[in-house]
């Protein structure tokens, strides 16, 4: 952590002086080098070295994201938790300095965030719980979430079983639902079908939740004016179900 710290403010005099080459060839370094390691401490370092340099570059980070994402990334799939968790943590801290500008690698992040919510360790998945807020909180914030290319990648997992993906999803409609300038009735259809299947789930909570939601689109339908919602395209969904 010491070390990460010195990374941090070397990354950031180098940002100063504009030297853009060599904060490349520092992420290069701990991106091909680092986190590659077969060694899990080294790893680690790597991770936290990493969410060093996106501090250290700080409202310039649009500029480096694509290189610092995906090596963090891959580390979701690593067998070892501690990795995983701190990938988690390296992923909050650039999320945190990005804050919109991460959006456009939203659906990257949002497949990990499915991965590890459905983890089999309980710090992992705590960790996969505070960037999932972080992430909401951005969304909420800003003025454009492109969500014609959400929605895609939510109806890939609508239909998991997983009762951690099932909640995650019917936290997102809702926050989507509460996004100001974005009406989530136009993509109702869909994955209405699966918000209806977790009706039947065996969690109580799921059960409980999803009703809940179905309730206040359904109320949102009600108050919405005549050919605003495309009902027409629900009505297969409703008869079947």
């Amino acid at each position: 952590k010491a070390a990460a710290s010195e990374i941090e403010s070397i990354v950031h005099q180098m940002h100063d002086a504009g030297d853009t080459e060599r904060i490349r060839k520092i992420i290069g370094v701990l991106s091909n080098g680092t986190i590659k390691s077969t060694n899990p401490n080294t790893k680690m370092g790597g991770l936290i070295g990493i969410a060093s340099c996106g501090i250290g570059v700080s409202n310039d980070i649009s500029n480096y994201i694509f290189l610092l994402l995906p090596p963090v990334l891959s580390c979701f799939d690593d067998e070892d938790s501690r990795i995983r968790f701190y990938a988690c943590e390296a992923l909050y801290n650039i999320v945190k300095v990005s804050r919109g500008k991460i959006l456009e690698f939203m659906n990257e992040i949002f497949s990990s965030l499915c991965e590890l919510y459905a983890d089999v360790d309980v710090e992992v998945k705590e960790a996969a719980s505070l960037l999932d807020k972080l992430l909401k909180e951005i969304v909420t914030e800003i003025q454009y979430f492109d969500v014609k290319k959400f929605v895609p990648l939510m109806k890939q997992y609508i239909n998991d079983k997983s009762p951690h993906i099932r909640r995650l999803l019917i936290s997102w409609v809702d926050v989507m639902d509460n996004v100001p300038g974005l009406d989530i009735l136009d993509f109702l259809p869909e994955f209405l079908d699966g918000l209806f299947d977790m009706l039947s789930d065996p969690h109580r909570e799921i059960r409980q939740e999803a009703d809940a939601l179905l309730r206040t689109l359904l109320s949102e339908i009600k108050e919405s004016d005549p050919g605003d919602v495309n009902i027409n395209s629900m009505i297969n969904t409703v008869i079947s179900q």
